[in-house]
């Protein structure tokens, strides 16, 4: 097999190569330390606060589109084949301020000015692609924004006011997209990449396939698909995860589309890969999606690594073993097919061989007599992990639970059905006594633990609560809102 050693990519249209680049490099430190951008700020280094914000393209289906990311977890050998955005970049002819720097000026939303560069490169992405964002849309794009001095409230104003100071026609990432589309499209030779040190080797499959043959070489080696939750084994633990496989590049890896009656959901595709999808076949799972961390998260994490990783919080696997999810594990050439609530064993223990990959979820779409919920309750509305987590499946005939299933996550040291609760239900009347019975019975489904996202108490009440929530939006076919939850 032919091999390329070097990373290649463009940052603020220049075009780069590096000939060593290890897997735990990040595209923060490369900026800040080695190309002296500064703008780009580091502050929690887990992709949590949003100062280190830049902007990534990438081709799809050849079409250059740009997301915010989190540069302090996102691996430099990632990008390759990208266009890497810096605040820097968005300066005018003679350093005049850009429309989303003058807005934020003209509406006071800067104070000590460290997180300022991140909230401009994602309120530019915001811009870029919707000029007149409701107030709605702006609070989604700054939900991985972290201010601690001027307050949102002139931030938004400014994001609403954008289009005052210039138009997205006219900015050089629209004018100049057909030659870095052209360029991009040149930085691409379909091979498989292998940069950096022996120990810290960086390896870009050239496909799926040869993703797969990848992990029989490197069986011990690290699957990096967003790097959300891999990012901080090097950031705050200084982990070696030394050889990475880096997946985010493989479009292959990343199909959304229906198959009879079934959404199939590629392992490497992103949280914002799949919204389109879930609006049209799961719009009870939209609000809930836009909970998930942040705008820069959901476009870098992935529903197949949220599975893999086997955390009993992860936000996906409550919601997608309710709906009777299946995913399917591949280990070269072969393939096995796994109901989503069997892959997960004991705590960090699921059931994955050695070599063995998360390639697809199948998730069966709803039918006309189910009636389905996710519900998260965290500390911060946005941007946060779970403390609980639920997804709510039920078939009514008749008004009586002929078929339940019941999910949740932060409740044992697994994502789990409740089978005491759903035993309660079924066969029984869709009325508050059911319910009550079977939030009594949750009890004898989970012993929660006490950490500090929530003690065993709060844990259990919450979870009993949010079966009450699902009764009472039932009975009334209105959605209750709760300011905590």
């Amino acid at each position: 097999m032919t091999y390329r050693t070097d990373i290649r990519f463009l940052l603020n249209g220049k075009t780069i190569s590096l000939s060593s680049v290890g897997a735990d490099q990040t595209l923060l430190d490369f900026l800040r330390l080695e190309c002296r951008l500064t703008g780009t700020k580091e502050g929690c280094a887990e992709g949590d606060c949003g100062a280190c914000t830049t902007l990534v393209g990438r081709l799809v289906d050849g079409n250059l589109t740009y997301a915010p990311v989190n540069s302090c977890i996102r691996f430099l050998a990632s990008v390759d084949g990208c266009h890497v955005v810096t605040v820097e970049y968005l300066s005018g002819p003679e350093g005049r301020l850009h429309p989303v720097q003058q807005a934020m000026v003209e509406h006071h939303g800067s104070q000590c000015g460290f997180c300022t560069p991140g909230f401009i490169m994602s309120l530019y992405a915001l811009w870029m692609e919707i000029p007149e964002p409701t107030i709605r849309q702006i609070e989604i794009a700054l939900q991985g924004n972290l201010c601690r001095c001027t307050g949102y409230a002139p931030i938004i104003k400014a994001a609403a006011a954008i289009n005052h100071y210039g138009s997205p026609a006219a900015d050089h990432l629209n004018t100049e997209r057909v030659e870095v589309t052209e360029q991009l499209a040149s930085l691409w030779d379909g091979l498989r990449i292998t940069s950096g040190p022996e120990d810290n080797l960086s390896i870009l499959p050239s496909d799926l396939d040869d993703l797969a043959e990848c992990l029989l070489e490197y069986p011990n080696g690290t699957i990096i698909a967003g790097a959300t939750d891999v990012g901080l084994w090097v950031n705050k633990f200084f982990r070696n995860i030394g050889p990475a496989i880096f997946t985010g590049h493989l479009s292959d890896f990343k199909t959304v589309e229906v198959q009879g009656d079934a959404l199939f959901i590629g392992a490497g595709a992103s949280y914002t890969d799949c919204q389109e999808s879930l609006s049209k076949h799961l719009p009870h799972l939209v609000t809930y999606w836009d909970r998930i961390a942040g705008w820069q998260v959901r476009n870098m994490g992935t529903v197949g690594g949220n599975i893999a990783n086997g955390s009993p919080i992860g936000d996906t696997p409550p919601v997608l073993i309710a709906l009777g999810a299946q995913i399917q594990l591949r280990c070269g050439n072969e393939r096995r097919d796994l109901p989503l609530e069997n892959f997960f064993i004991d705590y960090g223990k699921q059931d994955r061989k050695v070599g063995e990959f998360v390639e697809s979820i199948r998730v069966p779409l709803p039918k006309n007599d189910e009636r389905n919920a996710a519900y998260k309750i965290s500390k911060r509305r946005d941007d946060d992990i779970s403390s609980v987590a639920v997804g709510i499946n039920m078939v009514v005939t008749n008004e009586i639970i002929v078929g339940c299933r019941i999910a949740y996550g932060g409740m044992a040291a697994t994502p789990k059905r409740a089978a005491n609760a759903e035993g309660a239900l079924i066969g029984n009347s869709l009325t508050k006594a059911s319910f009550e019975k079977a939030a009594a019975a949750l009890s004898e489904d989970f012993k929660p633990l006490s950490d500090w996202r929530g003690s065993a108490e709060y844990r259990m009440l919450s979870a009993q609560n949010l079966l009450r929530r699902f009764y009472l939006e039932q009975a009334s076919d209105t959605p209750v809102q709760l300011v905590s939850a």
